[in-house]
């Protein structure tokens, strides 16, 4: 089927010229092919769409009340797969071009405070392996500002050379990025790493496992982010913190925000999250100035007066 030679043909550039990760290769995958159906039952095609075919697809999406987020997603794969065939000469014209996204603001996220963090940390102290792996785990997202995957994935040729304190860290699109890391962090990767054989699976897979710094029996030879969610989950019961407020994604927010509110700059901040648009970091500010604009309603003079 044309639809599906297309779209393959388009992800397949996405995977060569521009490295995308396979999670997001599989979003350009559902959001295309997911379009392909919708098309397809109108009697019309993706590769043959007309503004008005497109148009129809998006009401569709706001029928089955998908949130502006996944709609604005989606319109986004359609244009640049459009672009993609206008620069392959499948097509003269973009019937995306005029298509209008949804209007929606982006909330500020829920972020931990330093003193709930301090509280998942103190709740992750031990002795056992297991303990010692959940303290290197939270030192590594609250402290460098992982990504789940990117912690999960961490091959151990990332970690610190003799003497140097920075992970080498393999982000979204392929793009290496230089995580310095704290004393806390380097002392409880220490600690982990003195207990790590003890993760490593004794199966066939254990060549594939060595070469990750989270080693696990699992088929992939690595922890996984499931695995990673579950053992926060556990964490976040320990200390007495909501579940849904504790994640790989929480700690990682936290970081950023913590230090925009200690008053590192943005630039830098954008930097170390590894974020291609500084417009993704600048998301962090509003917790920040809503942090300000409490301290000057509560300190300043005209403020208290009013």
């Amino acid at each position: 089927m044309l639809d599906t030679r297309r779209i393959e043909a388009f992800l397949d550039t996405l995977r060569a010229e521009r490295g995308a990760a396979d999670n997001t290769i599989e979003a350009y995958r559902r959001d295309l092919e997911d379009a392909s159906t919708f098309l397809r039952a109108n009697r019309s095609s993706l590769v043959d769409a007309s503004e008005r075919d497109l148009s129809a697809f998006v009401r569709d999406l706001h029928e089955r009340k998908m949130s502006p987020a996944t709609v604005s997603r989606r319109l986004s794969a359609l244009r640049r797969f459009f672009r993609f065939q206008l620069g392959d000469n499948e097509r003269k014209d973009d019937p995306t071009s005029r298509l209008d996204g949804p209007s929606f603001t982006r909330a500020p996220p829920d972020v931990l405070s330093r003193e709930e963090v301090s509280r998942l940390i103190a709740a992750a102290q031990g002795l056992e392996p297991t303990d010692l792996r959940t303290i290197c785990l939270v030192e590594l997202l609250y402290g460098a500002g992982l990504r789940a995957s990117e912690c999960c994935d961490l091959p151990l040729s990332a970690l610190p050379a003799p003497g140097t304190s920075v992970l080498i860290v393999r982000g979204k699109g392929d793009k290496e990025r230089i995580s310095p890391l704290g004393r806390p962090a380097l002392l409880a990767l220490k600690n982990y790493m003195a207990v790590r054989e003890t993760f490593l699976p004794k199966s066939a897979i254990r060549s594939t496992a060595q070469r990750f710094v989270f080693p696990s029996r699992g088929s992939g030879g690595r922890l996984t982010r499931r695995r990673l969610g579950q053992i926060l989950e556990d964490l976040a019961m320990k200390a007495g913190i909501a579940l849904e407020r504790v994640s790989p994604h929480a700690l990682r927010h936290a970081f950023a925000t913590h230090l925009l509110s200690g008053g590192a700059d943005l630039r830098a901040v954008q930097l170390l999250l590894g974020h291609a648009d500084i417009s993704t970091t600048q998301i962090y500010t509003h917790v920040v100035t809503d942090e300000l604009r409490d301290l000057l309603e509560a300190a300043h003079p005209l403020a208290r007066s009013a």
